[in-house]
């Protein structure tokens, strides 16, 4: 699915740094939206890249993008607020008007969800609006906050720890969420409603849902998420929450009863502790099955694929640094260590497309993988690099660093 990355200044001069999420060529591009990711969050947290992507190939590209001092934008985020983040919601708006078309479909995540509620009524271009695990007021989010409002009182500004990283907040962030107690601009939305929520969360309370839905006008909907968490980090809700969202969107958006076929189709049976890798086109794209996941490998368009999913190299290299991360988080936790966060970069030079032209002439294989771990906390020097160590030590590691034994075998219990 293609991808636009798009860079445009807020109301401050900031540089603001965006995603634009197109349908695949196969499906036309029917309307655009703008998701607003939850507080302290990124464009790329799992829950926005899922929908969007979601959303995407079902015809409307979505744009999402990092709030002022988040993830790749510019800016300090200590000297941002609530209403600096609207701003920069309406600055997306008008980027997505100047180069494409003017969003008609706002969603919000979280506190995202708030700030899209306040943002709908300034942007005449948007027809619907949806909340997902949304406060019905700014102000909600004081409480995070309460542990640093002595600090806030005496100095002016503190350092607080939301989720698992440092943020350094200013008193005015506390001024500013105070502004926004009330839920009074919802019943002046004056656009159709749709309000996702969990009754499980524990971050925002499923009361807030309840107000929002009682202060809006109809059209209205509600639609619990029963047992999702806040963060929807379960694939399946974040899918739930897209299919749902484009059946009820299709009445206020024209996009009519049409509905476009997921790409991986219907997913085949596989066995415990069992991967299944079928063709869905004859020359690179290819669905890959577990029990209960479904994911796209694919080669890039410059080599005669269609780029819906990363190639062979790349999938290694997620599942090495997706096991190095899981073990170093382990390893902290085991010890008790202040690891707030583990961010994991690899690299290598080779191409899988490269390496098949040459696989019947020479052996194939990674040289070097340069893997390039950011470890976000308090720790010591020597927690640090005993970390270090630890990585080297994953199971993934490991076992492509041995000589691993693959066996293949024709599979003829299988055929008619």
């Amino acid at each position: 699915m293609p991808r636009i990355k798009l860079e445009f200044p807020n109301a401050a001069g900031h540089r603001l740094a965006g995603l634009l999420e197109m349908p695949p060529e196969r499906v036309p591009t029917r309307r655009y939206a703008l998701f607003a990711h939850c507080f302290t969050c990124s464009k790329d947290i799992a829950a926005a890249s899922r929908i969007s992507r979601a959303l995407a190939d079902r015809g409307i590209a979505v744009l999402r993008f990092d709030f002022t001092g988040l993830g790749n934008s510019d800016g300090d985020f200590a000297n941002t607020n609530f209403s600096s983040n609207v701003e920069d919601l309406l600055a997306a708006a008008r980027k997505l008007e100047e180069d494409f078309q003017a969003p008609a479909l706002l969603i919000g995540h979280s506190l995202g969800g708030a700030a899209v509620l306040a943002a709908a009524p300034q942007l005449p271009s948007v027809e619907a609006v949806v909340t997902i695990a949304a406060p019905a007021t700014a102000s909600h989010v004081q409480h995070l906050l309460s542990d640093a409002r002595d600090e806030l009182e005496a100095r002016g500004e503190a350092e607080v720890k939301i989720g698992l990283r440092r943020f350094r907040i200013r008193k005015q962030l506390l001024e500013d969420l105070a502004q926004y107690g009330a839920a009074d601009h919802i019943r002046d939305l004056d656009r159709p409603l749709l309000v996702f929520h969990s009754p499980l969360d524990t971050i925002v309370s499923i009361d807030e849902a309840a107000k929002i839905y009682q202060a809006a006008r109809h059209p209205k909907s509600f639609i619990s998420l029963d047992n999702a968490d806040h963060m929807l980090s379960d694939r399946e809700d974040a899918e739930y929450v897209a299919e749902t969202l484009v059946a009820w969107a299709s009445r206020y958006l024209g996009l009519g009863g049409h509905r476009f076929e997921q790409s991986l189709g219907t997913a085949p049976k596989v066995g415990e502790g069992e991967v299944l890798v079928t063709e869905l086109h004859a020359r690179f794209l290819r669905g890959l099955y577990t029990g209960r996941h479904q994911l796209l490998a694919d080669q890039p368009s410059a080599v005669g694929g269609s780029g819906l999913g990363p190639d062979p190299y790349e999938l290694m290299l997620m599942a090495l640094g997706a096991c190095t991360s899981m073990t170093l988080r382990e390893y902290a936790t085991a010890k008790g260590w202040d690891l707030d966060d583990v961010e994991v970069r690899l690299a290598f030079d080779r191409s899988h497309a490269a390496d098949c032209t040459a696989c019947e002439r020479e052996e194939v294989r990674v040289d070097r993988v340069q893997q390039r771990i950011n470890l976000l906390g308090h720790l010591t020097a020597g927690q640090r690099a005993r970390l270090l160590e630890v990585a080297e030590r994953a199971p993934v590691n490991r076992s492509l660093e041995s000589l691993m034994l693959i066996h293949s075998e024709l599979d003829d219990e299988r055929l008619d």
